[in-house]
Formats: C-alpha cells, structure tokens, sequence
C-alpha cells in the first residue's frame, strides 16, 4: 500500500488507496464515475459541497417541485444524472475540499477538519468553469454579485433579491437567469447587453453551425421572447460600464443607442461568460494553451482527456467551455478511459463505445463557434483602465500592474513581487486572466507570451495545525 509523501513529514498511516479519483461532482465527475464503475474499478468522488450536482445542477438532490419548474428542464436533467452516481456504487467524499493532487496522483484532502491522502492509479479533473473576471469601475462595491453566484442561490436555497436588480454584460447565462427570475416573479429593473452589431455580424459566418444546433437556438429564442413579453427592459451595445455608490452600488451607468445612461438600483449582476478552472492543471505543470476564440487558457489534452501528467485526465468545462451535455459526455469518455488504463476495460471495448460519445459531442458543439463569436467579451471590460480594481484580494489597480511592466515586470509571477498580486484568499482565479492581459497589452505582446500565475498547492485553504495533525 501506498503511503503518503509530504516533504519532511513522516506518514503516522497507510495511505487509502483505489482505482480511479475523480475531482468535482458535476456533470463530467459524475458521468465518469457511472462510467468507471460500470466496468468494474473502484472509484472516489470529492466535491466540496454537501451533495452532488456541481455548480449547473446544484441543490438537484434537494430541489423542489416548485423551485425546479422555476429553474428549467435542462436544470431538470441533473436529476437522473444524481441518480445514477447515487446507485453506480461509486465511493461520494462530500464536503471535501481537494487541496492538492501530485503528478504521482496522490490526492491530499481536507474533510470535516481532518487532513486525509489518497492514493489512486488515474486522477480525473472535473474541476468545471468559473465566471470570467469583469473589472469595470465599482465592480468591488457591495450590491454587485456575478450572475453565476445570484443563479447559485437560486439554485441551492431558493433565495432571489426582492428590489430590482440590473443584469449586465453577455453571454446565454445572463438571458437564462433573467428568464429564471421572470419566472420566479423577481422584479428585473433592466439586462444592459455589451453585444453589438459587429458581433452579430462575426457570428453569422458561423450560422451553419448554428443551424445545426438548432436546438440550442431555439432555447435561446424563447429565453429572449419570454424577457421581453415580460417588458423587462433591454439596452444593447452597452459600452462604458460603471457601477455607480460609494459605500454600495445605487446604480449603474453606461452609453447605448449614442446616449450616456443611468439606471438606479441597489443589485448588479455582472456576467460576461465563464472560462475553464485550470488551477489543478496549472499546479500540476501541465501543458496549456491561450484560446484565441474563448480568450482564456485551456489545458492541452489528448483525445481521451489526458494531460502531459500521466494518469490524469479532464474532463468538461475545465478543458474548454461546451456546457453541461458535452461535459458528461466528455465524463463518460474519460472515464471509460481511466477505466481501461487501470485494466478493466480492453482498449477495443473503450474504442468501441467511445465512438458515438464522441459523434454526440460534435453535434452539442456545432453552435458553439456561433456562440463564441456572438458573446466574446469586449477588450475594454477584459483590460481595464488604470483606476480600476484587478486583484481584490490585494486591492491592486489596473494602473498599479501597468506600473510594474514599466519598471520590468514580464509576467504575472513577477507582478507577485511587485505588489503582491494573486496572492490573496482566491489564488488568483479573479484576476489571473485580467493581469495576463493587461501586461501582456502594455508590452504589446500576446498573452502566450506573457505565461499565468505559477500556481501552487494548497489549492484550498488549509491551516498549518490541520496538516501537522496528518503526521
């Protein structure tokens, strides 16, 4: 049996050992662990929250009638996905947070206070998206959430704001929580979209795609008829965004249709799309990519969904955004695969029933060249100007960075040194993209040029006494 490993640490006990491990208990996690176990390996699910479902179907175990007929069918689909990984046999560590996992795919964990290690012979990152950082002026304030973490608490405990709320920016999330709360019968004081008639225009080159996806078009169609039969209000080509309060948010302001515009209200949500979390793939030193049409780093995969760390795979959004159905498809594929690299399925079999995974994932992907297209954020509410907050932790400006490039900083690690930034509470995930591009635009270079936070564990908060009390 394996044993544990912490630099100049004795082990005090055998490390738990299994065949495969599998990080976040979202659509991709619990589709690979169906899949893993199906074909006989064992199999160890760790997601931070209580119950399974990850961020797109979170609270699925728990909803309720009416809260799921408020929330969609396409929520709905997690419900059957939760059942099966209820049943599939697969061994579900909730409330765990993962804190690192090693390229000898070591899994080392915190659960219930107490510092845990896992050793398993394939590792799958089912680590999912986050919301892409938008820094405009006032996006710090009180009063301004992501749209993401409004939807979360719709989500989880049915709690939605009772004053009007703003929601801001672009993107199909932005239209399915307005949607949402229409339905929920929450007062929607405006959706103030940044997308223009320049994006119409980039996205109709890929309209055969779209037309392919004509099921996704079709959602996104009556998503939109519903807000406006709802009269919420809808200002498009939104530029110049600034939350407006100084204690708190009373409001927002922007220039659309050629006039500057002001809207009041105690409530904005802010989204303008999600990227993939590549924290673990970054600690890992795994290889990665700058997407040039997602405008965000992807880790570099095989086909199967294996980094260039042996033995560990990702799957789903943190590879590369295509939503919740590729992302259980893209699960199930990797972990047919992890299934057969610890010898339980033979590599025929996998090949064999990968094959229509593999046609039914092109087909969920056609619409997304027109979608990327449609909703790519706008260069001014990715790289800010000077005055504005890009690290929140460390409260370091836009300006602040540009300064350090001007004494000779590079690159994100060096900009640490500097001031201090990425260093905070998050790790870097709200600003690590936003410094990425601010240098790498004040050096006139692109950002594969420019690299990303050199990311190290713990990737969770862990106290000094919770993992002296492992040895």
């Amino acid at each position: 049996m394996a044993y544990d490993a912490h630099p100049g640490i004795t082990p005090s006990r055998p490390v738990q050992s299994v065949d495969i491990a599998i990080i976040g208990a979202g659509p991709a996690g619990m589709a690979a662990a169906i899949a893993a176990r199906r074909h006989g390996a064992s199999v160890a699910l760790f997601d931070e929250q209580p119950a399974t479902g990850g961020q797109i179907y979170r609270g699925i175990t728990q909803v309720t009638s009416a809260r799921l007929d408020i929330l969609g069918p396409d929520y709905g689909e997690g419900a059957t996905l939760a059942s099966s990984f209820a049943t599939s046999g697969a061994r579900h560590l909730a409330g765990a947070a993962v804190w690192q996992v090693t390229s000898e795919r070591l899994v080392h964990f915190l659960q219930e206070g107490r510092v845990q290690s896992l050793q398993a012979n394939a590792v799958l990152l089912c680590t999912g998206a986050m919301e892409r950082p938008f820094p405009i002026p006032g996006w710090t304030l009180p009063g301004v959430l992501t749209a993401g973490a409004a939807q979360i608490m719709l989500k989880g405990s049915g709690m939605a704001p009772t004053s009007p709320a703003v929601l801001a920016g672009c993107g199909p999330l932005l239209y399915l929580l307005g949607w949402q709360y229409v339905r929920a019968g929450v007062p929607i004081a405006a959706i103030v979209d940044t997308t223009d008639g320049g994006d119409y225009r980039r996205a109709i080159r890929h309209v055969a795609g779209a037309l392919a996806g004509w099921q996704y078009l079709k959602k996104g169609l009556e998503l939109m008829a519903t807000l406006k039969k709802a009269g919420v209000p809808f200002y498009k080509g939104a530029t110049n965004l600034h939350v407006l309060g100084k204690d708190s948010a009373t409001g927002i302001g922007f220039e659309s249709g050629g006039m500057s515009r002001t809207i009041d209200t105690s409530l904005v949500l802010l989204h303008q799309g999600v990227v993939p979390n590549t924290q673990f793939s970054w600690s890992l030193r795994a290889g990665h990519i700058w997407d040039e049409v997602q405008l965000c780093w992807s880790p570099v995969t095989s086909k199967w969904g294996e980094l260039d760390v042996p033995g560990v795979y990702v799957a789903g959004d943190g590879g590369g955004i295509g939503g919740a159905r590729v992302a259980a498809l893209q699960g199930e594929i990797s972990g047919l695969a992890a299934a057969a690299q610890c010898g339980h399925l033979p590599l025929a079999t996998r090949d064999q029933l990968a094959a229509p995974l593999r046609a039914d994932i092109r087909k969920n992907l056609s619409i997304r060249p027109f979608l990327d297209a449609l909703y790519q954020p706008k260069k001014a509410n990715r790289v800010p100007a000077d005055g504005t907050i890009v690290c929140r932790c460390e409260e370091v400006t836009a300006g602040d960075i540009r300064s350090y490039v001007e004494l000779g900083c590079t690159g994100p690690n060096q900009a640490k040194s500097f001031g201090r930034c990425g260093m905070g509470p998050c790790q870097g995930r709200q600003c690590g993209l936003t410094v990425t591009e601010v240098i790498a635009d004040a050096r006139g270079v692109p950002p594969t040029e420019i690299g990303y936070f050199r990311i190290r564990p713990p990737i969770k908060p862990i106290t000094l006494g919770e993992l002296a009390r492992e040895a």
